[in-house]
């Protein structure tokens, strides 16, 4: 479907303010990796190994609850209206991290913080999956997981620029958190100028209203076919709407299980992979590898430039590339990198060149990883299931994946204390090769197709 100027105007500026909730998701994953060393200081909060997995993984717990519910409400009360709340929890989670007393209060904080998080990694792809045409769907949805990166990039940056400048300051770490606060303002005043998705307003309201809806991101025509075209496809579910508000039983049907399945498989395995190692302790394995504490913040800074990069080209190239080439490519690329990062590990431990080949692997590793895996799980996540289940399906599946970042998260500083960071890379190799398996195996292409033709193709087994 062909946009008029101002529809495409009007849909990139939703576009953009809706993923704010990205920018914030990022900034609070991100903000750990500079954080953690200037919060462990005796005179802060004196964190143990236990300690800085907690602080740092307990808002990824916060995380998967708040996918797991807050998809399920996102159908009951909307997408937009969820999103408008979140930042609520956004702005408050933020202001008691920066204040926190002690690391209990901290592991509290986060974990409230983490449920803002959890539902926005759910609901903005969802929401912008509803409101884009088939042929910009792609590039939309994987604006968000733009965003992302550049929320990480600006806490490494911030991180870096305080911890440089700063570091010998009490309390800077406590800067870093609250500068979160700011996107979580433009998130809530925006998001009141927005309209619902017109899917969910075709299932839960009028079809004058999902046409209002239709009318401010497309043209007046292009709305009207599109209504017809929702209508067809959703007519049943509204007829039997609430049949659907327990709709979990639909997984017993084989072919929404199998889909069920493949949704967990794309979460865990996105995050088992390694990623957040990354974006959560790059700072970490840099000093590990030999590198000093400011350097590391500066250096780590790259990371954060490569992520967005990777992701610019990855948008770019989406709509021209299968989704399933572009996600195997990415894991063979991490998986190539994570076995040379091992390798060096363990042949040149004590060697000045460790940290810069330290470095070198891990920017690659991070460039396949955003450049293709990253984007295309999101978007293969708010793809695959059907439109009365869809952030049921997302919420379960974003759960598991929460709850796998969660345990690499907080095992990752343990098994560095425990078996060094060598055998720790090790089982991470080990990880990309199973993920690389499953993803020859499991993962279904969608790319082309409307949401209702890709539901049709699993339901009649189209492969």
């Amino acid at each position: 479907m062909e946009l008029d100027s101002k529809s495409r105007k009007n849909l990139s500026k939703i576009a953009c303010i809706s993923t704010f909730g990205g920018l914030l998701f990022g900034y609070n994953t991100g903000v750990m990796n500079g954080a953690l060393s200037f919060m462990s200081r005796p005179e802060e909060l004196n964190l143990t190994p236990l300690s800085e997995g907690l602080v740092t993984s307990l808002l990824t717990l916060g995380a998967a609850f708040g996918a797991l519910f807050g998809g399920r409400l996102s159908d009951t009360f909307g997408r937009r209206k969820m999103i408008w709340f979140m930042s609520i929890i956004f702005f408050l989670g933020s202001g008691a991290c920066a204040l926190a007393p002690n690391t209990t209060m901290m592991i509290i904080a986060r974990f409230c913080l983490g449920l803002a998080v959890g539902a926005a990694s759910v609901i903005v792809p969802t929401y912008l999956a509803e409101i884009s045409t088939t042929e910009t769907r792609g590039k939309i949805v994987t604006q968000n997981e733009l965003m992302i990166v550049a929320g990480q990039l600006v806490a490494f940056l911030i991180n870096a620029i305080l911890g440089t400048l700063f570091g010998e300051i009490p309390g800077v770490w406590r800067v870093m958190l609250v500068v979160s606060i700011l996107p979580a303002f433009v998130l809530f005043f925006g998001m009141r100028k927005v309209p619902e998705s017109p899917r969910w307003l075709f299932l839960h309201s009028t079809k004058e209203k999902t046409l209002s809806a239709l009318k401010v991101i497309r043209s007046e025509e292009g709305s009207r076919d599109e209504l017809e075209r929702i209508s067809i496809s959703l007519k049943r579910e509204k007829e039997n709407v609430e049949k659907t508000k327990l709709s979990l039983a639909d997984f017993k049907i084989p072919w929404m299980r199998k889909l069920l399945f493949l949704g967990i498989g794309l979460g865990v395995m996105q995050q088992i992979i390694g990623i957040n190692i990354m974006i959560y302790y790059g700072t970490v394995i840099l000093i590990e590898s030999g590198m000093g504490e400011s350097v590391s913040l500066i250096a780590n800074v790259s990371n954060g430039v490569v992520s967005v990069l990777a992701i610019i080209v990855g948008m770019n190239v989406m709509h021209k590339v299968d989704r399933r080439k572009m996600i195997i490519t990415g894991i063979i690329g991490t998986t190539f990198s994570m076995t040379a990062l091992t390798a060096c590990l363990f042949i040149i431990p004590d060697s000045t060149m460790l940290p810069i080949f330290v470095i070198v692997l891990t920017v690659i590793f991070i460039a396949f990883f955003q450049g293709c895996i990253g984007p295309v799980t999101w978007l293969l996540l708010s793809e695959i299931f059907p439109q009365k289940i869809r952030g049921l399906g997302m919420g379960i599946s974003t759960f598991f994946l929460w709850i796998a970042n969660f345990l690499v998260a907080l095992m990752f500083p343990i098994l560095l204390a425990s078996i060094g960071i060598s055998y720790t890379f090790l089982l991470f190799t080990v990880f990309n090769f199973g993920s690389l398996l499953f993803a020859i195996k499991k993962v279904p292409e969608t790319r082309g197709k409307t949401l209702e033709e890709i539901e049709l193709d699993f339901k009649f087994g189209v492969e």
